[in-house]
């Protein structure tokens, strides 16, 4: 079994005081199941959102709180921001939040790319939060899981390239993904018509082969994400990543066949036994009996499941494996809170 990472410092220090950006939405409503399953610290915490949730009531904490819209003055005496917000609100509302000496853990992609803004992973570039200059940024969902797959291998043997095709679950478009594949599937078994709301094509019973909007030679940009995110928190220009990006008809936990090429030759015991050591990894390998990570065993849990190890047949240096992941949790919720966690316990304020 893997181990999770959790780091949980004392009430007091630097980051007393909490407030949750996009509280409402589905990585929101998983931050706040984190927040008290992990028994985050904290003395006094605010859930924020879009004008149109504002003044409606949650529970957290065994309190009712009352949700306050997003606004500059809302982080005033804030400490510390996790926040699940679109790109071009993450771009608007991080900076309020610094300009008052609070640090952002953020979920979006605006910032993740910044020079001066460390993209963290605790079971890979733990390190990094302590260079921070008020912004955090938690990586994409298709690269988290693949980048602690690979942080073993990499120590271990250095990575040199990866070939990697993902399964991306109808979650990772928010809820209105999930409707589209709900509703398309009672339309398509039932005979009738249904409009998309997030997706170019039909993903009932089909398969979509992009993934964002095109970029650099004919890839998407959740395949560039993969591309440079991967080489940034490994702290390796050099590693070469060939991203394929496809929407499946699954509700949640994303899905991806990897190709790991590294620098000196690992057998298949030595790669298993690296993956069953490393924080946060389970492994489920035994295709003689069938067993092998699926999205619907894997969903609601905090690891990354890796199966089918075995060597490459077509290349001197390779491993290939499969590897899934709760896209919600892992791949955004769970690694924000990580992250904060992170901060607590160091109680690293900030590089200005």
């Amino acid at each position: 079994m893997g181990r999770s990472v959790s780091i949980i410092g004392e009430v007091g220090g630097v980051y007393e005081n909490l407030a949750v950006v996009g509280a409402t939405g589905a990585v929101g409503t998983l931050v706040r199941e984190m927040l008290g399953k992990r028994r985050f610290p904290y003395r006094r915490i605010k859930f924020l959102a879009s004008e149109r949730s504002a003044g409606k009531e949650l529970a957290f904490g065994g309190e009712t709180h009352r949700i306050e819209a997003l606004r500059p003055e809302a982080f005033e005496e804030i400490d510390l921001v996790i926040a699940s917000t679109p790109d071009d609100v993450a771009a608007e509302f991080a900076p309020w939040a610094v300009a008052r000496g609070a640090v952002v853990v953020d979920e979006s992609g605006y910032w993740r790319m910044m020079a001066d803004v460390p993209l963290v992973i605790p079971e890979v570039n733990p390190e990094a939060v302590h260079d921070h200059r008020g912004i955090i940024a938690s990586p994409n969902c298709s690269t988290t899981q693949m980048v602690v797959a690979l942080k073993p291998l990499h120590d271990a043997a250095r990575v040199r390239r990866v070939v990697v095709s993902t399964y991306q679950a109808t979650s990772g478009a928010g809820l209105a993904g999930e409707r589209d594949l709900d509703r398309g599937t009672r339309a398509a078994i039932e005979g009738t018509d249904y409009a998309c709301e997030t997706f170019a094509h039909p993903i009932a019973f089909n398969l979509i082969p992009q993934i964002g909007s095109p970029k650099h030679e004919g890839y998407t940009s959740e395949e560039m994400k993969m591309v440079h995110e991967t080489r940034k928190i490994l702290g390796d220009d050099t590693i070469r990543v060939c991203p394929t990006c496809v929407r499946v008809p699954v509700t949640n936990c994303h899905s991806e066949s990897i190709l790991v090429e590294t620098e000196r030759p690992l057998t298949v015991d030595e790669a298993r036994r690296l993956f069953e050591d490393a924080p946060g990894i389970t492994v489920v390998d035994d295709l003689s009996n069938k067993r092998y990570p699926m999205p619907r065993d894997c969903g609601g849990r905090d690891d990354v499941f890796i199966g089918r190890i075995r060597r490459d047949l077509s290349c001197e240096h390779g491993i290939a494996f499969w590897c899934v992941s709760d896209n919600l949790r892992k791949g955004a919720a769970t690694n924000a809170v990580q992250i904060a966690e992170l901060l607590v316990a160091s109680q690293v304020r900030c590089v200005r």
